[in-house]
């Protein structure tokens, strides 16, 4: 797995994110939560990922793109550690919870202990 976010790995379909909330499992590690469901999908691409911040929590968009920027970098970085030998399509949506504006380092960490709660309600299942 490469280090990059292209387009083919984006969460797009709008039936999809609706049934992953409804059918969905979700893990957390504060600020973050990240919300996952097994897919079938045969379009060769293991995950699809989509990030999200509440408008309720930052209300300038500058803030809000600003913190999901920083979330999809994080996810690049960190994905080929955490998702390289993985079999199954999962569709994911990574969502800040917080109030306060992050930094890159903060998120980084959460997002390393978040993939690892992951892999280990995956592996409990």
């Amino acid at each position: 797995m490469n280090r990059t976010y292209n387009k083919t790995e984006k969460l797009k379909s709008k039936k999809l994110i609706d049934k992953m909330f409804v059918e969905g499992k979700s893990v957390s590690a504060f600020p973050l939560r990240l919300v996952f469901l097994e897919t079938d999908k045969k379009n060769g691409e293991n995950i699809k990922t989509g990030v999200s911040v509440s408008k309720r929590n930052f209300k300038n968009a500058v803030d809000r793109n600003r913190v999901k920027r920083l979330l999809r970098e994080t996810y690049r970085l960190h994905k080929d550690t955490y998702f390289n030998n993985i079999t199954t399509q999962y569709a994911f949506m990574i969502l800040y919870i917080g109030k306060e504006k992050p930094t890159l380092t903060h998120l980084e960490t959460k997002m390393k202990s978040l993939f690892e709660k992951f892999h280990k309600s995956v592996s409990n299942n």
